[in-house]
């Protein structure tokens, strides 16, 4: 992806979450609704990847999807800093790391409108056949896919940033620079992703493996299969 591609996809999508995140804010029940249904697919998803989490050589980068890319907190100011760094995030980060960032808040925007036709059906108080009836009958079996696709994207975004050649030494370098240009929580994410997979033996197979057991669970919910949070191994 080149650089003003990304940017133009930054500010596109950032502008669209912000948009939708207001929204949530002027309704309390609303916002309580919406981080009762994040905590509950952040336990869900730590449950389905309870064995990445665990093994040494998949947790740090398991524990940055699951915590970095899908986050129950309030985004409000991160989300405020990040759309007044665009231009400098241009000037000073190289187009691999660009591209991350791009499918990143891409996926976080598409996830938030999910996430919000989801919370005004289910309230703050649902059980587990509430979720899977609002998830099938929200939404579109479309957006859901292409849900699916930004988490693979980011993933090969960042399994093709630990193989950018010096990568590494010049994230490093950056950190004073990007503190200074008001990066720093920005540089603080890629330096996580960054390190996280270059831990990974094989990065394109651990997220080959999230993506499929993903697919899997979204399969089983418009099926209706039971039980619906499984996968094989």
């Amino acid at each position: 992806m080149k650089k003003q591609n990304a940017v133009e996809t930054i500010r596109k999508e950032l502008e669209a979450v912000i948009e939708t995140r207001k929204a949530a804010r002027e309704d309390p029940a609303v916002l309580s609704a919406r981080v009762a249904l994040r905590l509950f697919q952040a336990k869900r998803m730590a449950d389905t990847h309870a064995d990445l989490l665990n093994e040494q050589g998949t947790r740090a980068a398991a524990q940055f999807f699951l915590s970095d890319l899908y986050c129950a907190d309030d985004l409000t100011q991160r989300d405020a800093n990040l759309q007044r760094v665009i231009p400098a995030m241009e000037q000073l980060l190289p187009a691999a790391a660009l591209a991350t960032v791009a499918e990143a808040v891409a996926l976080d925007a598409l996830s938030e409108r999910l996430d919000a036709a989801m919370a005004l059906r289910l309230g703050e108080k649902f059980t587990e056949s509430d979720y899977i009836a609002a998830y099938r009958h929200t939404g579109t079996r479309e957006g859901r896919e292409r849900q699916l696709r930004h988490v693979e994207s980011v993933g090969t975004a960042l399994c093709e940033l630990v193989r950018v050649p010096l990568i590494g030494s010049t994230l490093v370098m950056m950190r004073s620079p990007a503190k200074l240009a008001r990066l720093g929580e920005l540089h603080s994410f890629l330096e996580r992703g960054f390190k996280s997979f270059k831990e990974l033996k094989d990065p394109n197979a651990f997220v080959a493996t999230i993506v499929s057991r993903e697919r899997t669970i979204m399969n089983n919910l418009y099926a209706g299969r039971v039980p619906v949070f499984a996968f094989e191994t």
